[in-house]
């Protein structure tokens, strides 16, 4: 058996080299920076973030929202999307992974509300209430199930493909008909 004392003061040395501290919450502002994305079969994600200024530190407070009519297949995909995400202020990174962004439900505005917040470990900068916030998100297989290689198979492939926000309230998806049933036509006869 490895020494406990060593096996301790390694994850204490790896929890001390995270760049992302959590900082707890905040109101977002009114004009939060958007992405997101959908994914290659019905539903998306919309991510919702802010910089500030946190101890001196910058700041990044946020929350995500996946649509409530997503598929079945790519339904609580969503962490592991954010996990590979990250925050780019004026062109310069400042947050990789965005695990720690609060789940809210679609809306048509994410302006005021509560979300999570970290500091990272870039010092905040006159002007950086100015700066471009991005979000990245990048593209991804969410679910594969094929037999096989790629075009020699059947099966079903699902990406995640970053655009902009993705999960809207009323999300009314092309494939969505009739009023939620998943059925095509007209109920007029």
């Amino acid at each position: 058996m490895k020494n406990p004392v060593l096996i301790l003061l390694a994850a204490l040395g790896l929890a001390a080299c995270s760049s992302n501290m959590p900082a707890g919450t905040a109101v977002l502002g009114d004009n939060p920076a958007l992405g997101g994305g959908t994914f290659t079969s019905p539903g998306g994600l919309t991510v919702a973030v802010d910089a500030r200024n946190i101890g001196g530190r910058t700041g990044i407070c946020g929350v995500w929202a996946e649509s409530i009519n997503q598929s079945v297949m790519t339904r609580n995909s969503g962490p592991r999307i954010l996990a590979s995400g990250g925050v780019v202020l004026g062109g310069e990174a400042v947050a990789q992974g965005l695990g720690f962004l609060r789940n809210v439900d679609p809306a048509t505005s994410y302006a005021g509300l509560e979300a999570n917040c970290i500091t990272t470990e870039r010092a905040w900068r006159a002007g950086d209430e100015a700066r471009e916030l991005r979000i990245i998100l990048p593209r991804q297989i969410v679910e594969n199930q094929l037999d096989g290689d790629f075009g020699e198979s059947g099966g079903i492939l699902i990406w995640f493909r970053p655009g902009g926000p993705g999960a809207h309230p009323s999300d009314k998806k092309p494939w969505y008909h009739l009023d939620g049933t998943g059925v095509s036509g007209s109920l007029d006869q």
